[in-house]
């Protein structure tokens, strides 16, 4: 079972990962003026919260270590929910721990190199020392990462205490521009949200837990308010030292905002720490993510026959084994390719969100046809404001959709439009599912 601080940990080391190192100065170029960019990163934690609360409606109601899986299952057959297993499994999650894997193979050869092909070498290492973490049980992994978040979260006060000594200074570090009354495009505005979501990505995975938390009709609840809000503080308070240290037109233009921001604090001599600090956040996100990724998995495995040795789960260890090993070696996998393809790889797993916000907008709507579906089910928690809430964070999730999809629309990798690149995980795991269709009809007949 797992604790109150243990999933806090896990939705904490999920959500903050090296994202926070990059995000804010794409934010800061596309929001052009510090007002608009603290709001774009206070409405994304805003906006995080009022799907937090529709969420512990659903893990408290349909508790199920499938999590969105499970209710997508619920609302709308397995066909959908088989669609959203996969693109997890192909895209969403073994996509995130290879490219956080990269992030830290790339960071740890500043400090420890091993020549060209070092960073995919520490990716793999990392992979395969954190899976077997994992399969040692959802205790050790879960105690590990109490500790990461810890280490990780203190990184990142050192960031904050550096804005606190721009303080004495009238004017910051590098003398801020003057504010311009700059008002971002209304599609200006929604790609910078892309990215400030994005940043804030992953507390939806504490529903993977749900099954597993002790005394779950009230601790999902807390869970999530609790490690969002303090999310959000933190994310204000490091964008808030950027801004102090580098200025908008600084951050807009810095490579390495939080590299830059220490240098300008402490001098030279920062360049390791942040390097310590960036692979720190990318290991404890990859450790988090795969605790939670392969229960989705798992979850699979016990709805579909053919697929019935992805559900294996051992229960003196509280994990489920093969899952965890699939994905450990589709990870691997992925990181053999990024280390061929380079930054194409990481464009094409940057390029499936509108996939990610499509079937987060399926989970939200999904609340309202269980509502209606199953009005008997026991609902602990109850979203408050209903059908308000639920409906901002619908139109919200609508609106990241097409912003995300306008983002991908304008890129190319290959020669393609980018936006192929989500049909066509959508495509073959339809080409997929009729595939296992298949497969049961003939195991039935047989």
């Amino acid at each position: 079972m797992v604790d109150l601080h243990e999933a806090v940990a896990i939705i904490v080391g999920i959500v903050i990962g090296a994202g926070i190192f990059k995000s804010p100065a794409l934010v800061a170029a596309m929001t052009g003026s510090a007002g608009w960019m603290f709001a774009a990163w206070a409405l994304g934690g805003l906006v995080s919260l009022i799907g937090a609360l529709c969420y512990a409606e659903l893990a408290t109601a349909f508790a199920h270590v499938g999590g969105d899986y499970h209710f997508l299952h619920r609302a709308y057959g397995r066909g959908v929910s088989f669609l959203f297993a996969w693109a997890r499994f192909s895209v969403i999650t073994t996509g995130s721990i290879a490219l956080l894997a990269f992030v830290f193979g790339d960071y740890v050869s500043e400090i420890l190199p091993l020549g060209r092909r070092g960073p995919a070498l520490y990716a793999a290492a990392a992979i395969t020392v954190l899976t077997w973490v994992n399969l040692r049980g959802i205790k050790t992994s879960a105690g590990a990462q109490t500790l990461f978040t810890v280490l990780e979260v203190g990184g990142l006060m050192l960031i904050v205490i550096a804005g606190l000594s721009f303080l004495g200074s009238r004017n910051g570090g590098m003398v801020p521009a003057a504010e311009t009354g700059f008002v971002p495009s209304p599609r200006g505005f929604g790609t910078a949200m892309v990215f400030v979501l994005l940043t804030y990505g992953g507390w939806n995975e504490a529903v993977y837990i749900s099954a597993e938390l002790k005394d779950k009709r009230h601790n999902m609840v807390r869970a999530l308010v609790v490690s969002i809000v303090a999310i959000t503080a933190l994310y204000l308070l490091v964008t808030w030292a950027y801004w102090r240290g580098l200025g908008i037109g600084g951050m807009a233009e810095s490579e390495a905002i939080a590299a830059d921001t220490l240098r300008v604090a402490f001098g030279n001599t920062s360049g390791t720490l942040i390097a310590m600090m960036v692979a720190l956040a990318a290991i404890t996100s990859i450790n988090a993510t795969m605790i939670v990724g392969a229960r989705s998995s798992f979850a699979v495995g016990r709805d579909w026959a053919v697929l019935s040795r992805i559900g294996d789960w051992n229960e003196s260890r509280g994990t489920p084994v093969t899952a965890l090993i699939l994905q450990g070696a589709a990870a691997l996998v992925l990181v053999a390719i990024g280390a061929v393809a380079g930054g194409g790889f990481r464009a094409m797993v940057e390029f499936t969100a509108p996939v990610f916000w499509l079937f987060f907008l399926l989970s939200g709507i999904s609340l309202f046809v269980l509502r209606r579906r199953e009005p008997h089910v026991e609902r602990p928690f109850k979203v408050p404001l209903y059908p308000l809430l639920p409906l901002i964070f619908v139109a919200f999730s609508v609106y990241m959709l097409w912003s995300s999809l306008s983002y991908v629309y304008n890129q190319e990798l290959g020669g393609l439009n980018a936006a192929w690149i989500g049909v066509g995980v959508l495509v073959i795991g339809g080409g997929l599912q009729l595939l296992v269709l298949r497969g049961e009809a003939t195991s039935l007949r047989a």
